[in-house]
């Protein structure tokens, strides 16, 4: 890439190379901004073969399959390299045409790809064979030298990922079973979610250690609630009615004025009689 970027002015070189490494920073985690930063180096240098390519990933990344297509095609007339085939057969299934997709994994293209790209080729072809509802004919498709090979490779998980979902798919749980334990084994980085599927498979139930806690904190408040309930159900209606009167009486009476007697109950219930107070200096409210 560096050496196609020597082609254009130093100012505009280092402008494209800019939103290039956005493009390779963002497609994982935010494909919308790293296609929007491809657009931009598109329209700044579109006769740069690694720029159509970088555009076509952050396309195929939103799936936006007919654009990226275009731009692998593009990236292909002017390097002359087959590395693409693979993914522009893919994007032929995400635009619906699985049968495209295999007539392209039997051109004399894929026989000029390295090892990678077989493997990744065999993928595209069986998941087309599972698009066209042919789930058999996608097991034999990867079973494979590759899939059979005790040796690790980078693509050796998503491989066996691959194998063990079509039996799945396939009703052989028993076989998908073991083929996603060998995922698991060949998957040092976690790039699928092999150990999930086996949970799955095994019936195991994953709680969420969050929630956990929420639902104990909800479960607090709740009993709080219905103690504080059962404290006002214990009172006794009598006692409480004695302190409301005696509550109305503090608030009646003033203990510093020289007429201020207080209430005996034995004498009498008080009643809500209005007692007016006469002040001796007038004047005074």
């Amino acid at each position: 890439m560096r050496q196609e970027l020597l082609s254009l002015p130093k100012g505009l070189a280092e402008e494209v190379s800019r939103n290039l490494v956005m493009v390779a920073r963002l497609i994982d985690e935010d494909p919308e901004q790293a296609y929007a930063y491809s657009r931009i180096a598109l329209r700044l240098a579109s006769r740069v073969a690694a720029v159509r390519e970088a555009a076509g990933f952050a396309a195929y990344a939103t799936q936006k399959y007919s654009e990226a297509l275009a731009e692998f095609r593009a990236a292909k007339r002017m390097t002359g390299s087959v590395e693409l085939w693979p993914v522009m057969a893919d994007c032929e299934r995400g635009l619906g045409r699985p049968e495209r997709a295999l007539a392209m994994a039997g051109e004399p293209e894929v026989q000029k790809l390295d090892k990678a790209g077989q493997v990744e080729m065999r993928l595209v072809a069986a998941g087309a064979r599972r698009d066209m509802g042919e789930l058999d004919a996608a097991i034999v498709t990867l079973q494979s030298p590759e899939l059979a090979s005790s040796s690790v490779q980078p693509w050796t998980a998503r491989l066996r990922y691959a194998y063990a979902d079509a039996l799945l798919a396939a009703g052989r749980e028993d076989e998908a079973r073991e083929w996603f334990g060998k995922t698991l084994e060949a998957d040092k980085d976690g790039a699928t979610n092999a150990s999930d599927r086996l949970a799955e498979i095994d019936g195991v139930e994953f709680v969420d250690a969050g929630a956990v806690d929420a639902d104990l904190e909800d479960l607090d408040d709740v009993d709080i609630d219905a103690d504080e309930e059962d404290e006002e159900q214990d009172e006794d209606p009598a006692e409480v009615a004695a302190a409301e009167r005696a509550s109305d009486q503090a608030e009646y009476y003033d203990e510093d004025d020289e007429e201020y007697e207080p209430v005996d109950d034995a004498e009498g219930d008080v009643t809500d009689e209005i007692v007016v107070m006469e002040d001796d200096e007038p004047g005074k409210a």
